[in-house]
């Protein structure tokens, strides 16, 4: 079973529950993000699989998840990266930010950034496959109506866009 950390509007933790009860109970969290860049500049995005229960088929950040209770946005982020992707680098702080949009619980959003050539693994459960793009060519992506995870909107427009 798994517990997150319940956080106030400042990110102080006041409490935990299990995964369930935070969305249950519209409860404010933590997600951690890593964008994955090339040496070419072009960012990594993840199709969700068919499987996860939000925004399946959906184009989503190369690596993201729930920040376990007890543990830092940069560990959550390392052990994401390693279980979506089969692989970790080194993580640069791109910012953190409270995010909050309809029928979902409030969050704080923590984004990295890294650079990585080499061999991705993606989780068959997870993810269905991963492929880097311009941001110019995901602007296009979007205004063409292809399917995005909404945080992953959120921080395209916040920070690249």
């Amino acid at each position: 079973m798994e517990f997150l950390d319940i956080v106030d509007k400042n990110d102080k933790i006041i409490g935990r529950a299990t995964r369930d009860d935070i969305y249950k109970k519209s409860l404010c969290h933590r997600i951690a993000h890593v964008l994955v860049f090339n040496n070419e500049e072009k960012m990594f995005l993840q199709m969700r699989s068919k499987k996860v229960s939000f925004c399946p088929n959906h184009w989503s950040t190369a690596v993201g998840g729930h920040v376990q209770s007890g543990e830092t946005y940069t560990e959550a982020a390392m052990r994401e990266y390693q279980e979506e992707l089969g692989t970790q680098s080194e993580l640069f702080l791109v910012g953190k930010d409270f995010y909050s949009a309809p029928n979902s619980p409030d969050k704080f959003l923590t984004t990295f950034k890294t650079f990585f050539e080499g061999q991705l693994n993606p989780n068959p459960e997870e993810v269905s496959r991963v492929e880097n793009f311009s941001i110019k060519k995901i602007k296009e992506m979007i205004e063409n109506g292809e399917k995005f995870h909404p945080e992953l909107l959120f921080i395209l427009n916040k920070y690249y866009l």
